[in-house]
């Protein structure tokens, strides 16, 4: 059934690839069918997998034996919610993007193709098939930002490719690492956490991870590798920043809790003061940045550098092993709920940056003014996603940060100088929010239609979904919460 999950998408984007005579209706509807099909299929998993104890729904066969690669695929407490973040978002875009009239039959497949590359990302549990799906993500979105995009798409595309790949060259790297110190070889994700190979070499450990954090942190981004984002972003098509921002970014604080953590935990405890500090300069730099921007959509972008800032603290804090073990679980709980939280509501913010550039043709906030009036249904989505991305108690980002706060500061006081860019974030979106919303009518507001049905249907579940598990955090936590004690307790061997 999980490789029916992964692979559903890419058959049915080689279908519209080759029907050529498709009509476009069919093909956008097309699009949200199977999506929908994979939200339904994953739901079906969830209410089926039970306590997240080890690997649920696990499928493995021979790949490449002479070289100790498997298909091997399964789902636990860390991959299941971040897959059905994926199928939310998923449907989300193709349902917003109902009216697109350009070339909605490649657009639909190039989707499609990403959707397998980021389900098939998060279930692998082999190294080289995290690999090739890490590497299929970078070419799917490079063509839906070179062939969709707007201002300077080509060069963007251009930038995010050869970073991305970068990181993917130093990611392989590290991954050989790991297999030629195992005994046997192999690239078994499940083998290599159980062996950790490198746990009594300090000097290799400590090279092989920082190959796998840079490859990792490039895709993330954290501060110093985040310069590819925001040109990627602002030039991007809205469906593919909500997907780049809500997925793909994941990918790399996935691949810390997934690989780096767990099999290179020795290196890991090592290296945590830097990682802290590095996520510390991300959460600050981040909202700084983001509070100087009068490019709404580009604002977005930096809010993200900030808030997988404080993903990365928390990861760093769960490797100083001589705190307390809770505290430490809090801070992986709180940023694997971080996960999925952002890419709820960044990808509902990047849609609705999309609906700015649909009406008006331009971010600039000193465009707009008084929205409020002419938009409603805007505005209230605005002003949701808005106080839903700053933490506000009642959404799924208070949530995430309370928890990743309360076990940092648990397991290393001096975390709390991140608390800061939490105040930085209100500003900024309280900030856009006077600039787009309120005050007189003028500018581009003049005659700014509201949102469409499709429009409304798609940020509307993404941010229902942010208040549900505000409100409701139980059935996230108790499948999280299993997995984030195994991977601390792995931590600390």
């Amino acid at each position: 059934m999980l490789s029916v999950l992964i692979f559903l998408p890419i058959a049915a984007a080689v279908v519209l690839a080759f029907a050529r005579r498709m009509p476009d209706a069919a093909a956008r509807w097309a699009w949200v069918a199977v999506s929908a099909v994979e939200l339904a299929l994953v739901g079906w998993m969830w209410l089926g997998s039970g306590p997240q104890d080890g690997l649920a729904f696990e499928e493995r066969a021979l790949w490449i034996p002479t070289a100790g690669v498997s298909y091997h695929v399964g789902l636990d407490g860390l991959s299941l919610p971040l897959v059905a973040m994926t199928a939310v978002l998923f449907l989300a875009v193709a349902v917003y993007d109902l009216r697109e009239g350009d070339r909605p039959r490649p657009q639909a497949a190039l989707f499609l193709f990403l959707q397998t590359t980021a389900v098939g990302l998060f279930a692998a549990q082999d190294l080289i098939l995290f690999f090739l799906f890490f590497d299929l993500s970078i070419v799917g979105m490079y063509f839906v930002i070179a062939g969709w995009g707007h201002g300077q798409a080509a060069r963007s595309a251009l930038k995010f490719f050869l970073y991305t790949f970068l990181g993917s060259l130093a990611l392989l790297v590290g991954f050989i690492g790991l297999f030629l110190a195992a005994e046997p070889h192999t690239f078994d994700m499940v083998e290599l956490t159980a062996a950790a190979p490198l746990n009594d070499q300090p000097v290799a450990g400590g090279f092989v991870l920082a190959a796998i954090v840079i490859g990792l942190a490039i895709k993330t981004p954290t501060f110093p590798f985040h310069t590819w984002l925001p040109p990627a972003h602002t030039d991007a098509p809205a469906a593919g920043s909500a997907v780049l921002a809500g997925v793909l970014l994941k990918m790399g604080t996935y691949g810390f809790v997934r690989i780096a953590m767990p099999m290179l935990p020795e290196a890991w405890r090592s290296w945590a003061w830097v990682i802290i500090g590095i996520g510390i300069v991300s959460v600050l730099y981040g909202a700084l940045v983001a509070l100087a921007q009068t490019d709404f959509k580009r604002m977005v972008a930096y809010t993200s550098v900030n808030h997988m800032g404080y993903i990365v603290v928390a990861l760093g804090a769960a490797g100083l092993v001589g705190s307390g073990v809770q505290a430490r679980e809090v801070a992986v709980t709180g940023a694997v709920v971080q996960m999925v939280s952002h890419g709820l509501i960044t990808g509902a913010l990047f849609l609705l940056a999309g609906v700015l550039a649909d009406r008006a043709n331009t971010y600039d906030m000193g465009s707009y003014g008084g929205l409020a009036a002419t938009a409603p249904r805007f505005a209230v989505l605005l002003a949701v996603g808005a106080f839903a991305s700053l933490g506000l108690p009642g959404f799924s980002g208070f949530i995430a940060e309370f928890q990743i706060f309360a076990g940092s500061i648990g397991a290393a006081p001096i975390t709390a100088l991140a608390l800061p860019g939490i105040v930085l974030t209100a500003a900024l979106f309280l900030l856009a929010l006077q600039r787009l919303l309120t005050g007189t009518t003028r500018g581009a507001s003049a005659g700014f239609t509201d949102l469409r049905a499709t429009e409304t249907t798609s940020i509307g579940l993404l941010l229902a979904l942010t208040l549900l598990i505000g409100v409701l955090p139980h059935g996230l936590l108790t499948v999280i919460q299993p997995a984030a004690a195994a991977v601390v307790e792995l931590v600390a061997r």
